[in-house]
């Protein structure tokens, strides 16, 4: 992605559309939001992720002229508009939640404000980046969620839909609480942690187990972790790497890490048995790290059989996020730009309720309880809107209005959570390392209730709309009712 040129990274239909708005004279600036209707995996939220990539991407937005010569061979863009996108770059605003960010459904993960073309053509790869990131992520944190504090490494690469899945992926990984990663590329260009040890090949070289491990402990002895099922887990590999640690002490070696992996087998069994082993021998602070399709359910059941894990590595389950592999983030147009400058909003029905769109230029707030610190709900608003936490807050559920809370004054805080990160085209926002954002990220998870982090029928945390945000949709609806009647 640091390499290639994205702009071209789009549905034809975008171009088609710019073309259209081109031709047409259409240059009216236009609001658009990216947001999602669910969250992955049936959990009680997301985290926001691949941020980064989006100002990148943003910023390099050109055509060049091999992107000029390949549109002009589909036979379908006219010459002035051809002239036009071989000058293009981007000139709107963008607004975004930070990365590692808990977020909740239909709340705008972005808005972008800027002309219609150039709002357009950048749909595509918004998507496709923060979609990707977002459900990794999320995904990392369910995962560790179910780890309790233990490390997890995500080791996914060989199994990821190709290069950048991987590698982004890792990113994502990592901003949802992974300790590190196998992949030595998202090592290098995250300046994350690239863990790891062998390979079953590794012992099967050696004439035999033993032997395959001494050598590794030679080679590797601050982070001697040995894998020890290739044979059999009890009878031959824990007594050898037993052996091998016996050595290391005897010669003075003192590890910074060290211990075992298991990588198949009845892993609550064998753990518990191989923890026995160690303890007994004087290992008491072995790590023992499991392997094997692992995913936050698994790790959730080893737990709850006292499995003597301490360690985990996750790989398919994590970097396809298996089970869902896919988040459903759309972009939709919300507000077009009068003549006097502001914004009349837009707004898309449907047949299915939660298809219908939050108009106008909006921004959102995250309600706090100031007692616990854990979220009591989102408040998406119109972007000039002001809140005083000295007052009462009155909250209502948008999809049945007649549900009602009174937040008491001095009870509660407020943030909004949409922050400027592209004005005029140009960056205004500095990207925090992957390790900081992953620290921002553990903070964020701190403010959900445990309710709402459950696997199984998660707590919803509730995101309303204010009173003028809501009479206004109710008023579009209204007239759209009244427009079909007359039809």
């Amino acid at each position: 992605m640091s390499t290639l040129n994205l702009t071209l990274l789009t549905d034809l239909y975008e171009m088609t559309m710019m073309q259209g708005y081109f031709k047409t004279g259409k240059k009216d600036v236009a609001v658009f939001d990216a947001f999602y209707r669910k969250n992955p995996c049936d959990g009680g939220y997301a985290i926001c992720a691949g941020l980064e990539q989006v100002i990148d991407y943003i910023e390099k937005l050109h055509f060049d002229e091999d992107d000029i010569a390949y549109l002009r061979s589909l036979c379908i863009f006219e010459e002035d508009f051809l002239s036009y996108l071989s000058k293009f770059r981007f000139s709107g605003d963008i607004y975004a939640i930070p990365e590692g960010s808990v977020m909740f459904p239909r709340e705008p993960m972005l808005k972008i404000i800027a002309p219609i073309m150039e709002a357009q053509l950048i749909e595509t790869a918004i998507l496709n980046i923060v979609n990707h990131q977002s459900l990794i992520a999320t995904k990392a944190a369910r995962v560790c969620y179910a780890a309790k504090g233990d490390s997890v490494m995500e080791f996914g690469l060989r199994r990821a839909q190709g290069p950048d899945s991987g590698t982004y992926g890792a990113r994502a990984a990592i901003i949802g609480g992974c300790s590190g990663t196998s992949n030595v590329l998202a090592g290098q260009l995250f300046d994350v942690p690239a863990l790891g040890t062998h390979a079953h090949s590794w012992i099967m070289s050696f004439s035999d187990e033993y032997t395959a491990f001494r050598e590794y402990a030679r080679l590797y002895p601050d982070a001697c972790t040995l894998l020890v099922d290739t044979y059999d887990t009890l009878r031959s590999g824990v007594p050898n790497a037993i052996r091998v640690f016996e050595e290391m002490k005897r010669e003075g070696i003192r590890p910074l890490s060290y211990g075992i992996r298991m990588d198949s087998g009845d892993l609550a069994y064998l753990s518990k048995k191989a923890r026995l082993m160690l303890d007994e021998a004087g290992f008491t602070d072995a790590v023992i790290s499991a392997s094997n399709d692992l995913d936050e359910y698994l790790i959730e059941s080893l737990k709850l059989q006292g499995a003597a894990i301490t360690s985990w590595g996750v790989g398919t389950n994590l970097i396809t996020s298996k089970d869902n592999p896919s988040f459903g983030g759309v972009y939709k147009l919300a507000a077009m730009q009068g003549p006097d400058g502001s914004f009349l909003p837009k707004i898309k029905l449907s047949e299915n309720v939660e298809k219908v769109t939050n108009p106008g230029n909006k921004t959102f707030y995250r309600i706090y309880d100031n007692r616990t610190g854990k979220i009591r709900a989102d408040l998406i608003c119109l972007a000039d809107e002001t809140f005083d936490t000295g007052e009462d807050l009155k909250l209502f559920d948008p999809n049945a209005p007649w549900k009602k809370t009174r937040l008491p004054a001095g009870t509660y805080s407020m943030r909004e959570m949409l922050i400027p990160v592209i004005k005029n085209g140009k960056a205004v926002y500095h990207s925090p390392s992957v390790m900081e954002i992953r620290k921002v990220c553990e903070k964020e998870k701190e403010t959900l209730w445990d309710e709402t982090r459950r696997f199984t029928n998660p707590h919803e945390i509730h995101v309303d709309l204010s009173r003028k945000l809501y009479d206004m949709k109710t008023s579009l609806l209204e007239e759209m009712h009244h427009i079909e009647e007359s039809d």
